[in-house]
């Protein structure tokens, strides 16, 4: 396979290795001998490449031709309205919203290069679609359908046009996917690097809603999917990049993890659940999405509720082949879905009296019990030990 040293707005990048090799396709990578990473299907982000422009420079239009507002309409003009409830969105001097009886919730979250994100291996699309995922996760997390978005980004000279058009195109798969609206936002210039602020808005009936605060001793501990496959992922990027940057010519070797690599680069909400529980007339009584880690996001529900805990370690999911990826790095794999982050699963716990309901429900792990706050927040290994659980997970200062 040709590799090919790769000028990105000022840095060398490894995006196009890894671009030679993967492809996302509903969360999933597979091989691919294309130089371009792209979405299909649902995430709708695919272009077929262009036979005629192969071998041609790419072009590089400047931002500051078009101005602010300039810049702004020509990254929105595709975005459609999907909601009712959005009375006007971009354009105005503010987005109206109209939810009715409901009440609304609003997340946001912001993501700084060099921080939150390495465009060394994270390709544009990827992080704008992944810059509104970890918003929705949140307003799922609440028990809650979002609807609206509002996206801000401040750029430094080294991006181009084409480079922010890039992000807008997954941001808009972002907004085609998860059903909601791009109502607005603002732009700027940044001395070094890129910022990224999203905002979700979301809505919910009173009733249905769910927060950190309601877990109450012997309810049951579930958390959906797997934990951990994100954090092994990141490892062998960040191990990628240190081989490219010390041995430029060298191949990316991914080792056909595909799975992992796709739970870091671009991570899925878990609306299904919202839908699930919907329809099973389960509510929570607590919930809180896994973002900076299981450990500490139990801490956060136990300290909300005024509660304890106890997590069985044999009830922790990890898929199997991020069990072996752990080990081939050394690590624990326990320690891996405790504390990595970056999952988006939702972590939620449920009255005893609706075990019934979650154990007909597909891809749900019970994994423990809540207690009283006095015995403090345990894990039991399996080898027969209980220690005190702690968060190792993403810490923000």
């Amino acid at each position: 396979m040709l590799v090919l040293p790769f000028q990105q707005r000022g840095l060398m990048s490894l995006s196009i290795l890894l671009q030679s090799v993967i492809k996302v396709s509903q969360g999933t990578l597979t091989k691919s001998v294309h130089l371009c990473l792209h979405y299909q299907d649902t995430t709708d982000m695919a272009e077929k490449p262009d036979n005629a422009d192969q071998g041609k420079e790419p072009q590089r239009n400047e931002i500051n031709e078009l101005g602010e507002f300039g810049l702004i309409d020509h990254l929105t003009e595709s975005f459609d309205i999907k909601q009712s409830s959005t009375m006007t969105s971009v354009g105005d001097d503010a987005a109206v919203i109209d939810h009715d009886r409901h009440y609304t919730v609003i997340s946001t979250d912001l993501l700084l290069e060099g921080i939150h994100f390495d465009l060394m291996y994270h390709p544009l699309k990827h992080l704008g679609y992944k810059a509104v995922v970890v918003n929705l996760s949140d307003i799922y997390a609440m028990n809650a359908i979002p609807t609206q978005i509002t996206v801000s980004i401040a750029l430094s000279n080294r991006f181009s046009l084409e480079a922010v058009e890039e992000i807008y195109q997954g941001i808009e798969a972002a907004c085609k996917y998860y059903n909601v609206d791009l109502v607005g936002g603002d732009t700027s210039s940044s001395r070094q690097g890129l910022v990224i602020s999203v905002t979700a808005i979301g809505m919910a009936r009173r009733e249905k809603l769910c927060y950190r605060n309601g877990a109450k001793a012997g309810d049951i501990i579930c958390v959906t999917g797997d934990l951990g496959a994100a954090y092994l992922g990141l490892q062998i990027l960040e191990r990628e990049k240190q081989i490219y940057l010390s041995q430029p010519d060298t191949q990316p070797d991914l080792e056909d993890q595909q799975y992992a690599i796709g739970k870091q680069l671009k991570p899925e909400a878990r609306n299904d659940m919202i839908e699930i529980f919907e329809k099973s007339g389960l509510k929570p009584t607590a919930m809180i999405d896994v973002s900076d880690g299981l450990a500490s996001d139990l801490m956060h529900i136990c300290k909300s509720s005024g509660v304890g805990a106890f997590v069985e370690e044999s009830g922790v999911p990890i898929h199997p082949d991020i069990q072996q990826l752990a080990i081939k790095f050394k690590l624990d794999p326990i320690t891996c879905a405790l504390s990595g982050g970056e999952d988006y699963e939702l972590l939620f716990t449920v009255d005893p009296e609706d075990l019934p309901k979650v154990r007909v429900m597909p891809d749900i792990y019970m994994m423990g019990e809540i207690t009283d706050a006095s015995e403090g927040i345990k894990l039991h290994t399996t080898g027969g030990n209980i220690h005190d659980l702690k968060a190792q997970g993403w810490r923000h200062f």
